[in-house]
């Protein structure tokens, strides 16, 4: 069973950035991450396949959303600039077998999340 472990997440000033982190358990997985907002359904916010080369985003936050990984410590980074209130939220790790693309769905594997909270 594949445990993913989130941490980071706090209280940031609108303008400010912030990144969150999610260790795996074991590697050679895909990589994302997902937020959900009070009273919303989850989002899909970004996602890196298993080598690192591939990567997917939701067009409203590519430019101010980044994200990273690092297999050495089968660890992924979501790094979050110029955050604004709406990105108030649960941040979630999600995981699922490697592919060769980033994919938004089909994660299997999910964390306990992380709050980031905005205010301003």
């Amino acid at each position: 069973q594949v445990q993913l472990v989130e941490s980071g997440g706090g209280l940031v000033q609108a303008g400010e950035s912030l990144s969150v982190s999610c260790a795996a358990s074991q590697g050679n997985l895909d990589m994302a991450w997902f937020r959900q907002a009070p009273g919303k359904v989850r989002q899909f916010v970004a996602a890196m396949n298993w080598i690192g080369d591939s990567t997917a985003y939701t067009d409203a936050l590519k430019g101010r959303f980044t994200i990273s990984r690092d297999n050495a410590k089968n660890t992924a980074y979501l790094q979050m600039k110029s955050l604004r209130p709406e990105d108030t939220a649960v941040y979630y790790c999600a995981a699922r077998r490697g592919s060769l693309y980033a994919k938004t769905d089909g994660y299997v594997y999910w964390g306990q999340g992380t709050q980031v909270t905005v205010s301003s």
